[in-house]
């Protein structure tokens, strides 16, 4: 876990509260009803492979906020393999999510000499994970019992430690409920707020196709590696036995995806014809098979991301020549299924398709050769 102190808080002057901020029209409205009582506000928002920081360090300068940035890539992948309370509707554990937020926020207000967490929690807003149930799991979750407050719902809630001190006044706190936003809206135009993103928008694990592709990860590997996340999150993208095919859709994805590649990492194109940009990543007991003499072992040749740098590859794989498989050790590789098939996909995707044979160049762990294909192997594809 890493912290940034994008804007770090300055000398304490009065009743402190970790704002839990995603920039998001109700984080935003928590805080400003507390600042209204003389609060000081430090938002602490987090980031992931998942979700980033940007829409609320964009709001955080925008409001003068102090804002801390914490990055929970690791802890976020350890929870959608195993959330204690399940997922949403998709592959979101939100509840293990808002109770983890809530803990780290808990465990820093002693560094930044803060009374409470706050959050923009609205009771029965969201069904599933802000019902008062779930608000309860997300406060035994945090270890702070007492100390998370609700601002825009703290009348239909228990009282908590900070109203009891009087560090807060609990009459000039709300009682919003339910999933209607004209609360909110009206709040938002008594404090001038014009711009915010839209309720649920950000985080990957909302998002159905994404969801879907991280679920047949998950099976496919047996764990989720920060590396294969990152491979999936650009082109079309199939789980084979042997090995993971993303395949780039445009010139864009080509470029992510390569630099998403690894050292030991599969990279194909099309040999005489511009085409999609293709990263196969054999499985571990597959990949150590298909290493010979006349290839470098992964320890050394590095486990390093390749270069991002087209031309470069490029290249290479100009300077690939056909034939020699038996000597350098490619012919053990393209032995493999999914190393087939990746090869006919990526000429399916490309303009090559339309031809009766087509050539595919393929680089591996620093060498580079060609392969040719008939219509018949990938007209099954089309």
């Amino acid at each position: 876990m890493e912290i940034i102190e994008v804007r770090r808080p300055g000398e304490k002057k009065g009743p402190r509260a970790l704002l839990l901020f995603s920039g998001g029209l109700d984080s935003v409205l928590a805080g400003k009803v507390l600042e209204e009582q003389g609060i000081e506000i430090v938002g602490v928002t987090f980031r992931s492979q998942f979700f980033g920081a940007e829409g609320a360090i964009k709001a955080a300068q925008e409001l003068g906020w102090p804002l801390l940035v914490v990055d929970i890539s690791r802890e976020q992948i350890r929870i959608v393999e195993q959330p204690k309370y399940g997922f949403g509707r998709n592959m979101n554990p939100c509840l293990d999510c808002h109770g983890q937020m809530a803990r780290i926020a808990g465990g820093l207000l002693g560094k930044y000499q803060a009374d409470f967490v706050a959050t923009g929690e609205v009771v029965g807003e969201r069904p599933m994970s802000q019902n008062r149930q779930a608000l309860s799991i997300v406060e035994k979750l945090s270890g702070i019992k007492g100390l998370v407050l609700r601002p825009l719902s703290a009348k239909l809630l228990a009282v908590t430690l900070p109203e009891e001190k009087g560090l807060v006044d609990r009459e000039k706190l709300l009682d919003i409920f339910g999933r209607s936003r004209k609360r909110q809206l009206e709040l938002a135009e008594k404090y001038g707020i014009k711009e915010y993103p839209t309720p649920s928008g950000g985080c990957l694990l909302t998002d159905p196709g994404f969801s879907a592709k991280l679920k047949e990860l998950l099976k496919w590997r047996g764990k989720l590696l920060a590396e294969d996340i990152d491979l999936i999150l650009s082109g079309r993208v199939f789980f084979e036995k042997e090995g993971l095919i993303v395949i780039g859709r445009n010139e864009q994805e080509n470029e992510n995806i390569l630099r998403k590649a690894l050292g030991w990492d599969v990279v194909i194109t099309t040999a005489k014809i511009k085409g999609p940009l293709t990263v196969v990543r054999l499985k571990e007991t597959v990949r150590k098979e298909a290493v010979s003499d006349g290839y470098v072992e992964e320890k050394d040749y590095g486990q390093g991301k390749r270069s991002s740098d087209l031309s470069r590859v490029g290249l290479l794989f100009q300077e690939s020549r056909k034939g020699a498989e038996e000597n350098d050790g490619l012919g053990k590789l393209l032995a493999l299924q999914v190393i087939k098939k990746a090869c006919l996909l990526t000429i399916r995707y490309s303009k090559a398709r339309s031809q009766q044979q087509a050539e595919v160049a393929i680089l591996w762990q620093g060498k580079s050769n060609r392969k040719e294909f008939l219509r018949v192997e990938w007209e099954k594809y089309l």
